[in-house]
């Protein structure tokens, strides 16, 4: 199992969340099992950023973002150079500290 550290978001996650995910599943997913209610409009088909998470520590241990995924995260409010999609991110053996972006933008809802 892989640690998963989840920043503290005001709205999604307020006291932040440490949790174990299976490696080689979608961070997205993992995020979701958890209980942290990610934005995820398009089920995790890389058609959306809803689901944009910046990778703070352990994004050197991922596979590279793949062209679909680099198209969307355009579209990302707060792109950073770490940021990825987490319906595109496979979990590892690394420890992955991740940040929800304060804002998501969604077509059925924009939060602050």
């Amino acid at each position: 199992m892989t640690i998963i550290n989840v920043l503290p978001h005001p709205n999604t996650c307020p006291d932040g969340l440490v949790f174990e995910a299976k490696p080689g599943k979608a961070l997205c997913d993992a995020l979701l099992a958890a209980g942290v209610e990610i934005e995820h409009a398009c089920d995790g088909v890389c058609a959306c950023s809803t689901c944009h998470v910046i990778v703070r520590e352990g994004f050197t241990s991922l596979a590279p973002a793949g062209e679909e995924e680099e198209d969307q995260l355009d579209e990302a409010w707060g792109l950073t150079p770490t940021s990825r999609l987490a319906c595109q991110v496979r979990i590892g053996q690394t420890p992955l500290t991740v940040e929800l972006p304060r804002y998501s933008l969604n077509h059925a809802r924009e939060y602050e």
